[in-house]
């Protein structure tokens, strides 16, 4: 009953009365147009496919091409399936897939750059089993790159490594809810949110557990472009946006989040109760 009440919403799709119509005169002129997304052993697959799904779903509508980077430690295929680790107990099978980065942290630090792509300016970091483990490399190309970009956006634990990063000391943030009491730890000094789907922080937005890196992709895309290209994105996909905006989270009242003291912080502009980490 209580994941009946909770997810009943989810199911609702608004009524389409007529067949929809691309949006036109979208321009790209001044937003982003070089997305990279970070990957490495162990990331959770819709952490990285999903947004990159909603944003490679604007190409049609944009007056200029977008362009995708995908980054590593090596170029050598990355896969899904977490690796071995002193660091992690956990028991791992070989399910999973692999991704070709397409650059290495070190050549984008150097300044090499594809002359048609040009500056980086939007990094996507996702999480997985694998941010429990040593990140070192990750963390300091999050923590050099954060000047350099136009927008920083994390899906899942990817929170963690920007909190390690020092990147999010005094913003709010959000990130995965089953994971809340170790995420949390990794950024003493965060306003961390846990009654949030997702959390705009300016030129940082972090979103909770997963899924929740399409709800914010699409909240991403409608900041950028307007409401009417993000929906007519979702339908596209046959995705129905997330309903109630960022601060709808029953994911939070699943894993007992709504527990910990009262506090007042704001999501997106708004405020909204949520709740202050006690190390749960």
């Amino acid at each position: 009953m209580r994941f009946s009440k909770i997810l009943a919403p989810l199911m609702a799709l608004p009524s389409v009365l007529a067949l929809p119509e691309a949006p036109k005169n979208v321009t790209s002129v001044g937003k982003p147009l070089h997305y990279a997304m970070m990957v490495f052993p162990g990331f959770q697959a819709l952490d990285v496919y999903g947004p990159l799904d909603v944003i490679g779903s604007q190409v049609l509508m944009l007056n200029q091409p977008l362009h995708l980077s995908i980054l590593s430690r090596t170029l050598a295929p990355v896969t899904t399936v977490p690796q071995k680790s002193p660091t992690m107990n956990m028991t791992h099978g070989n399910f999973g897939t692999q991704i070709m980065p397409t650059t290495t942290f070190k050549k984008v630090l150097a300044g090499k750059k594809d002359k048609e792509k040009g500056d980086i300016d939007v990094l996507l970091v996702p999480g997985g089993a694998a941010t429990r483990g040593d990140m070192t490399e990750e963390i300091e190309f999050v923590k050099t790159m954060y000047p350099k970009v136009k927008y920083v956006l994390s899906i899942c634990t990817g929170a963690t490594i920007l909190a390690r990063a020092g990147i999010l000391d005094g913003r709010n943030a959000t990130t995965n809810k089953r994971a809340w009491a170790w995420a949390t730890s990794t950024g003493p000094r965060v306003n961390w949110i846990p009654t949030a789907r997702w959390v705009d922080a300016g030129n940082i937005w972090t979103s909770s557990g997963v899924s929740a890196g399409i709800d914010l992709t699409f909240a991403f895309v409608e900041h950028l472009y307007g409401k009417e290209v993000a929906d007519y994105t979702s339908i596209n996909l046959e995705y129905p946006r997330w309903p109630g905006g960022p601060s709808n989270d029953p994911f939070a009242a699943v894993w007992e989040l709504e527990k910990v003291g009262v506090a007042t912080a704001t999501v997106t502009g708004r405020l909204v109760e949520c709740s202050l980490s006690l190390g749960l």
